[in-house]
């Protein structure tokens, strides 16, 4: 049998002053970093969205801090007292309840005003459900736009997914459980049957990462009231085939820079036609300009 193994030595030396960004596990505590927890343990103040969540990471790994609030509630009040603490050469460490702090969770303006009163700001990167759901998804990865939380009325949410329906990249949405089947069913109408993923549990006992279409996925009853936050994400859209004018704009721009051959190479590779045929109508363009 397996024993426990302990939390490992923290480290004793100096923490620079600043703001540090602390990325906080999703689910499982061993996700933690080491560096996220030698911060923890030298920091002069951290900030969490729920001083109880963050204080049973911190009695996890046997740290004591002294902290406070900072969530969209609090921000306005305790805003001041980080900057304060930040001017006189303090560390303070933002965290969330879970994953990475700003990425859909208070602190922007934090950040920016620390930037602006010349503190400095250290991101400390760990877990993250946008990049956990992203690496499981088996969705394109070469360009994807985090959305973030869909608008909860029906309506403004199905304007919300129009404007990106046209975006050549995957989508990737947070959503709550009582509002997934719905969401689930106006991306089926507004984007389409597009391949999808939903993942849930992320890196905890009963984590699942459900793929398919985005119509098939609507229509799963295990997406009726699940508990908890869930990362949905949807693959890009099928491109529209390029048209003869979409080529003949794109070699006239390219052939103010290129020789017919290497414009020729840039527009199939970017639009997807044959270079053969491009190259041709690009040597008729060239010499159309003479």
């Amino acid at each position: 049998m397996a024993h426990p193994v302990p939390p490992p030595p923290l480290s004793d030396a100096p923490l620079a002053p600043g703001l540090y960004v602390v990325a906080t596990p999703i689910g499982n505590l061993r996700d933690i970093t080491l560096r996220a927890l030698d911060v923890l343990h030298a920091a002069d103040l951290v900030l969490a969205e729920d001083t109880r969540v963050t204080g049973k990471l911190l009695s996890a790994f046997a740290i004591s801090a002294r902290m406070e609030r900072y969530d969209e509630h609090a921000a306005e009040r305790t805003r001041p007292k980080a900057l304060a603490v930040l001017a006189e050469g303090g560390r303070v460490a933002l965290v969330s309840d879970a994953g990475t702090p700003l990425i859909s969770d208070p602190g922007y303006k934090l950040v920016r005003e620390a930037w602006a009163q010349g503190s400095t700001v250290y991101p400390i990167p760990g877990a993250s459900a946008l990049l956990a759901g992203l690496s499981a998804a088996g969705l394109p990865t070469d360009r994807f736009l985090f959305a973030g939380f869909p608008p909860p009325k029906p309506a403004a949410r199905r304007a919300f997914l129009a404007e990106l329906a046209g975006i050549r990249a995957t989508l990737v949405f947070y959503e709550g459980g009582s509002r997934l089947a719905a969401s689930l069913a106006d991306m089926a109408q507004v984007l389409g049957p597009r391949e999808a993923a939903v993942g849930r549990e992320l890196t905890k006992l009963y984590e699942t990462v459900t793929r398919g279409t985005l119509d098939v996925l609507a229509a799963d009853r295990q997406f009726a009231a699940p508990r908890g936050e869930i990362v949905v994400l949807v693959g890009p859209g099928r491109e529209a085939a390029a048209t003869a004018a979409d080529a003949d704009r794109a070699l006239a721009d390219a052939l103010t820079r290129l020789a017919p051959g290497e414009a020729a190479s840039e527009v199939a590779k970017a639009l997807g036609l044959p270079r053969r045929d491009l190259y041709r109508r690009a040597m008729d363009l060239k010499g159309a300009g003479r």
